[in-house]
This record gives structure tokens, C-alpha cells and sequence, in this order.
């Protein structure tokens, strides 16, 4: 229904900055949000930012508030997340994941809760570390 690809993860020292991208492509079914998610070793995943994707509306975990934005430029099908501050906290893989739905999908409800017509990346690593 739809590929997404993410970049721009890497190692970087504390109160450091990363750009994470993910494009979106062979999309058959319209989605109705898309965030970011990230999965550290022995944790589960957690929801960090996501955005309606015709409100525009966002969502961020308190973790993350004031340190991350996600953006999404449409045109190129890419959302971003930029991540500033960054702590050895953050050290995990990110992955953006979309739910196919014909409607606008509150942000908070795309992070918050899972359902069966997400559809998510491979990831990328983030390392915080000195």
C-alpha cells in the first residue's frame, strides 16, 4: 500500500542535531497521519511525534517536546523530524510509519494507539553518545 524510507540517522554527540527524512513512494491508499517512532534495545516502542496529514495538527511526547519537530513537505512526499538537544536517552532506531485511512487521523491517536492498517519502515539508528 505504501514504502517509506527513512535516512539521516548516525552518531552524534550530546546537545547535538540530526535531520531524520522519510520518504514516502508507491502510494496506492490515501493515509490519514504519519509519525515518528523510535525502539531502544529491551524497550518497546514509543510514539514521539506525529502529525494529521490534512489538519496539520502534531503531536509530541513529553520526552521530546521543545527538543523535536516533524515537518512535512508534501510535495516531495518526505517528512522530517529535526532533533536538537539530543540526549544519550535518545539513542535508539527510528522509523516513520503512516495509517492508510480515508479521513484525517488526530495526531495524538497515530502515536498513542496501534492499529492494523499502519504500515512502517525499516528505520534508521540514532546514537547519542560522547
Amino acid at each position: 500500500q505504501v514504502r517509506l524510507v527513512e535516512s539521516g540517522g548516525g552518531l552524534v554527540q550530546p546537545g547535538g542535531s540530526l535531520r531524520l527524512s522519510c520518504v514516502a513512494s508507491e502510494v496506492t491508499f490515501p493515509y490519514g497521519a504519519i509519525g515518528w517512532f523510535r525502539q531502544a534495545p529491551g524497550k518497546e516502542r514509543e510514539g514521539i511525534a506525529c502529525i494529521s496529514k490534512t489538519s496539520g495538527g502534531t503531536y509530541y511526547t513529553d520526552s521530546v517536546k521543545g527538543r523535536f519537530t516533524i515537518s512535512t513537505e508534501i510535495a516531495k512526499n518526505t517528512t522530517y523530524l529535526q532533533m536538537n538537544s539530543l540526549k544519550p536517552e535518545d539513542t535508539a532506531v527510528y522509523f516513520c510509519a503512516v495509517r492508510l485511512s480515508l479521513w484525517d487521523i488526530p495526531a495524538q491517536d497515530m502515536c498513542v494507539l496501534t492499529s492494523g492498517d499502519d504500515y512502517r519502515g525499516r528505520g534508521t539508528q540514532v546514537t547519542v553518545s560522547s
